[in-house]
């Protein structure tokens, strides 16, 4: 059988759907294929017997660019997190927050223990220079490493070590800060500039949002694609015919249906999930280790942020580990009652999902981060890692890739 339509999009997450909707705007016939039974891609949520299960823990920065595009955020009753971070240091925790979301934070932040004085002054700097001078400039600054540039910002070892990595690296799902300083500076630049909040429906909300909109007799689900070619998508229940291809799929399985695209490392991330009788903190903050073990990245009560992700009189705490070996449960939940500083023998763990290929690496160089989409011969390919490796990279490279089709299809190249 051979169907035929002007644009196939092959995925369904984030890149793939932010393209069909720009397309499906222009008012070019197109249709988008699923391998699996449901849209969404790497964002993903299980309800399972009252909690809300994100494949992984995810957030959403309301300063992303691209999501006031495609969605109306406030329709997704986010429910935000503390914009800081706990850092434990043996038997101490110490409080650091953004002063200007929380200029009550701020005294408590100047005193706090985690480096020095002028370490959190240089930071700030840092953070307000990547907030305020133009995204243009940031960009075409020298490129070089995550940890060299904390290094050429003047910070010590002790902030380094005790919260900027182990911050971090539950961010680029890295430990060794290689990612690069541009995708840094994009980083820093969406935490000054926006909150991190939940959906109260749990991270699948963002792509059932982004999809609301397009016809469902367009999107094929249980379609997997195994070949590409100019002008022919190959799928089990035969070809399709068209006049370009979005290939917007995870970087394996987009180098596999695309051999000239160069192969993507990419990093492992495993959480933990625990329900709690009790929350170990009052407030919706995430908990890093100070104390260097690099066990665990980080760890949150999920539900102080969304009270939606667990039933009533229980609470949901994310832990999450980077790299492929994850540790066993019992040596997460020691490390939890350290952290926490409380025992967690009452915890229940409810489930442990791991993600081998969770964000694509970007080491440098990077460049300006927006990597080629159109490949010659009508294919296309979308993704984060041809952007910044997060949710709005997605969203921005499919909607790039989108607008590279359009134009090729009007100027017939």
């Amino acid at each position: 059988m051979l169907a035929e339509t002007d644009v196939v999009v092959v995925g369904g997450g984030l890149a793939g759907l932010a393209a069909a909707r720009r397309l499906h705007r222009a008012g070019v016939p197109w249709r988008l294929l699923e391998a699996g039974g449901r849209l969404g891609g790497r964002v993903a949520t299980d309800a399972v017997d009252g909690y809300l299960l994100d494949r992984g823990f995810q957030v959403l920065n309301t300063a992303y660019p691209r999501l006031g595009t495609l969605l109306d955020v406030d329709r997704l009753r986010l429910g935000h997190f503390t914009a800081g971070v706990l850092v434990r240091r043996g038997d101490r925790l110490d409080r650091l927050v953004n002063p200007l979301r929380e200029p009550t934070g701020a005294p408590g932040t100047a005193l706090a223990g985690v480096g020095s004085l002028l370490d959190r002054l240089r930071f700030a700097a840092l953070a307000t220079g990547c907030a305020t001078l133009p995204k243009a400039r940031l960009l075409a600054a020298p490129e070089t490493t995550t940890q060299t540039a904390l290094r050429r910002a003047g910070l010590s070892d002790a902030i380094i070590e005790e919260l900027l990595r182990p911050f971090l690296s539950g961010v680029f799902v890295e430990r060794e800060l290689e990612t690069s300083s541009h995708v840094l500076a994009m980083v820093l630049r969406s935490f000054a500039r926006g909150r991190i909040g939940l959906p109260a429906e749990g991270m699948a909300a963002l792509p059932r949002a982004v999809a609301e909109p397009l016809p469902a007799e367009l999107i094929d689900l249980d379609s997997p694609v195994s070949a590409v070619s100019p002008g022919r998508v190959r799928t089990q229940a035969g070809d399709i015919r068209c006049r370009a291809v979005v290939v917007a799929v995870d970087p394996p399985a987009a180098t596999a249906l695309l051999p000239t695209l160069p192969a993507v490392r990419t990093h492992s991330y495993t959480t933990y999930y625990h329900s709690a009788p009790e929350a170990p903190l009052d407030e919706p903050i995430l908990l890093v280790d100070g104390d260097r073990r690099e066990i665990l990245a980080n760890t949150v009560v999920v539900s102080r942020a969304a009270p939606t992700y667990a039933p009533a009189g229980r609470h949901l705490v994310a832990t999450s580990v980077v790299g492929p070996s994850a540790p066993p449960e019992p040596t997460v939940r020691a490390e939890l009652t350290r952290l926490y500083g409380r025992s967690t023998a009452d915890w229940t763990h409810l489930t442990t999902v791991s993600i081998p290929d969770a964000l694509p690496a970007a080491p440098p160089p990077q460049g300006r981060l927006r990597k080629p989409v159109a490949l010659g011969e009508g294919l296309f390919v979308a993704g984060d890692h041809r952007d910044s490796p997060s949710i709005q990279g997605a969203l921005a490279s499919g909607w790039r890739a989108a607008g590279a089709v359009l134009s090729a299809l009007r100027t017939g190249s």
